[in-house]
């Protein structure tokens, strides 16, 4: 079975974009559970030190027991986390929300079996609402924060097993003006490195998605030039071919064929108009009209020469150097739209350099390379940096720069790129790689074999 055409990949893309976006936020969602994993770690190691500092240190006795066991059962979740997301490839939010949950609930146990409301660390609950209003959108965020409270709010109505004296009036030397010291210094340390990290994960999500946007405008702007193109299209197929029949009659009438350059010209008017036509198929064929034809099947090599022999033809260039260096030579599929990819990349090229232009093939492992290059002025560095976007263009002609954004449109649909700089010597180069699995043509005898063996 041939691989997929153009119009199969374009329309695979586009199907494919809402869940590329679903997986994209996802990810971020499984980096953030990663770092809340970090940071569960960290209040795991600063409560065993806190309670054997208080416990041993300070002389208040806790019940080590059960404050332990709430420690082993926190250390026991987050092993459990570690390797179950490891597994995984994208985390929900109401994942982060129960992990963040569990955070609140066994803060909570602690607190309380540790003087509860008297005790400093009881501001800890405001590093967990933020946390989940960062990491989580309305209304998660906004069950963290209710817990938080609720919480807080239970440990004011709930008698603790113990219960600290509390002198904020001598100052340092009260435990509880040390333990909120404390507190605060280790909230802002945390805050201003976990926050970073996820603020970084968010806007790297933020980038990604105005990229698929951005690919979505993209890929509806074709399509409204698609269904342009093979509008006027069919719109002119039939005066084509009224010219095409009038201009057969008049290269046979004795009157114009007796008239030497008369005749030259009517001949030469029907190979235009003959030229037209093909230009009208072609479109046809890449939008699926009813002239389209099956792609055809060839060797890259055939292509590649075919290519480069047909655009020379039409073109007649002043200098045109084409080298193919590709050593691999598998059946492939010549599609309508790659062909007008390179065309396209040419024609640009030669409206640039009309004095040389150059097209180089060769094959990079399984990629094939195309470079074109040119000896014109080159590109400006802001187009290179919005290079592939529509109208982009220092022509300054209305609809410039449509050719370029074409191409690595294509390009992009087959699993490809298309990349342009400037050259040393003067002038530019641009690349088209294209991976060969994308047009190479299937072993039918493989695939019945599989389809038998299944």
């Amino acid at each position: 079975m041939a691989s997929r055409t153009i119009q199969d990949a374009v329309a695979a893309d586009a199907e494919s974009r809402l869940p590329a976006l679903t997986r994209w936020r996802g990810s971020a969602g499984l980096r953030n559970m990663q770092q809340l994993i970090e940071l569960r770690w960290i209040a795991v190691i600063g409560q065993v030190a806190t309670i054997i500092v208080v416990h041993y240190g300070l002389g208040i006795g806790l019940p080590l027991r059960p404050m332990f066991t709430v420690l082993a059962a926190l250390a026991l979740f987050n092993v459990v986390s570690q390797l179950w997301w490891r597994r995984r490839e994208h985390a929900s939010s109401n994942a982060l929300m129960v992990s963040l949950l569990v955070d609140v609930a066994s803060l909570t146990i602690q607190l309380y079996l540790s003087g509860g409301i008297t005790n400093p660390f009881v501001f800890l609950y405001l590093l967990q609402v933020v946390l989940g209003t960062v990491v989580l959108r309305s209304p998660w965020s906004w069950v963290i924060a209710a817990a938080a409270a609720l919480c807080v709010t239970g440990l004011t109505l709930v008698r603790t097993p113990i219960v600290l004296a509390v002198e904020p009036a001598r100052g340092l030397g009260d435990h509880y003006v040390q333990g909120l010291l404390i507190c605060f210094l280790l909230i802002a340390a945390l805050l201003v490195v976990f926050l970073t990290r996820i603020g970084r994960i968010l806007r790297e999500r933020d980038a990604r998605l105005a990229e698929l946007r951005q690919r979505a405008a993209e890929e509806e702007h074709i399509v409204r030039m698609g269904l342009l193109a093979s509008g006027a299209a069919h719109e002119l197929g039939t005066p084509l071919s009224t010219l095409s029949v009038i201009l057969g009659d008049w290269q046979h009438l004795p009157t114009i064929a007796s008239e030497g350059e008369l005749h030259r010209d009517v001949v030469e008017m029907q190979q235009q108009v003959a030229r037209c036509k093909s230009i009208v198929t072609n479109i046809l064929l890449a939008a699926g009209g009813p002239r389209a034809e099956a792609p055809i099947e060839v060797s890259l090599h055939a292509m590649l020469d075919g290519l480069a022999e047909e655009w020379r033809r039409a073109r007649n260039p002043s200098q045109f150097t084409y080298t193919n260096r590709c050593h691999l030579d598998p059946r492939i599929v010549s599609d309508a739209g790659l062909r007008q990819m390179v065309f396209n990349v040419l024609d640009n090229a030669l409206e640039a350099s009309p004095g040389w232009v150059a097209l180089d093939a060769h094959c990079d492992g399984e990629a094939l390379i195309i470079d074109v290059s040119d000896a014109g002025p080159g590109f400006s560095g802001e187009i290179l940096q919005r290079l592939g976007s529509p109208y982009n263009t220092s022509k300054g002609r209305p609809g410039g720069g449509l050719g370029l954004f074409l191409s690595v449109n294509v390009a992009r649909t087959l699993g490809g790129s298309l990349r342009a700089k400037n050259r040393p010597q003067g002038g530019a180069v641009v690349t088209m790689t294209l991976p060969l699995s994308a047009l190479a043509i299937e072993d039918e005898s493989d695939e019945e074999g599989d389809d038998a063996e299944d």
